[in-house]
């Protein structure tokens, strides 16, 4: 019997393949593209032809519609879970607060584990960074639609595919840093921040460039492949939650490790103290 129904699971298969490729064919354009790749890519990183009216007020990028839009659930979701939710935590942890503990406690001890020292702000914002990029990411799987200047529908990205989000991301980590250094060492704490000059550029094309590769495989997908029913979806979403993780991960990261090198005290510090103990103890003796 098993090899019945392996045998029919076969032949359905292959039923469903002919199918797809059958409607593929008939459903294939008999004229060229409207626009070339070239085109097609320049449009998906620059959006020079597909600009939104932001209430009248100036043309912007999609990318920042999402912003705000994305922004705003936060916000929104931030004040639910504060005004109906938190009030009801209990000693025995339900699913949505087992959920939000697990979430805080894993910033958190990225945040204390880098970071010894000053951790409080730093846990605070790797989490709040860490929530934006997620939800950021997994935004245009949505498929959100808005209209453009020109009359014409597009699917709303994820906020972070504009470079401009990405390096404002990148150097408000980079002011973060430099507030731990400062608030520890002082002048000392700048001049360590100010080593790492780079440091807002790599992170800031790092994210950027992870989430743009994702965008633009997909449009590549949309472009060639004439299987466009199922495959543009499947690389869609897997690039989308491989990003989504992997570059929440690599900004906190990166921002709690720098955060804790300039945040730590100077080395001098430790060196007088040890010397005040020992006079100390001399004057004791």
């Amino acid at each position: 019997m098993s090899g019945k129904k392996k045998k029919t699971g076969v032949v359905i298969w292959l039923c469903l393949v002919i199918l797809l490729l059958v409607a593929v064919v008939l459903t294939m354009p008999q004229q060229g593209e409207e626009e070339s790749i070239k085109e097609v890519m320049r449009d998906a990183v620059l959006h020079e032809n597909d600009k939104i009216d932001l209430f009248g007020i100036a043309l912007v990028n999609p990318a920042v519609v999402s912003g705000f839009v994305v922004t705003g659930v936060l916000l929104l979701a931030a004040a639910l879970l504060r005004i109906f939710a938190i009030p009801r935590f209990q000693y025995v942890a339900g699913k949505l607060q087992l959920a939000l503990e697990q979430a805080v406690g894993l910033f958190r001890s990225l945040a204390e584990s880098n970071s010894p020292h000053r951790n409080k702000f730093l846990g605070a914002y790797i989490f709040g960074a860490g929530v934006y990029i997620f939800v950021g990411t997994v935004f245009e799987l949505f498929g959100l639609q808005a209209t453009t200047v020109n009359g014409a529908s597009i699917a709303l990205p994820a906020p972070l595919s504009d470079i401009n989000a990405a390096v404002s991301l990148g150097c408000l980590s980079y002011l973060v840093i430099l507030s731990g250094g400062i608030a520890q060492n002082k002048i000392r704490g700048v001049g360590s921040t100010l080593k790492e000059f780079s440091l807002p550029i790599s992170m800031s094309f790092r994210l950027f460039g992870a989430l743009l590769s994702g965008l633009l495989v997909t449009e590549l997908v949309y472009y060639y492949v004439t299987l466009s029913f199922v495959l543009p979806v499947v690389v869609a979403v897997l690039f989308t939650l491989l990003h989504a993780l992997i570059q929440t991960y690599v900004l906190t990261m990166l921002t709690a490790l720098f955060y804790g090198e300039v945040a730590h005290p100077h080395a001098k510090k430790e060196k007088k103290a040890k010397k005040a103990k020992k006079v100390l103890a001399g004057q004791k003796l």
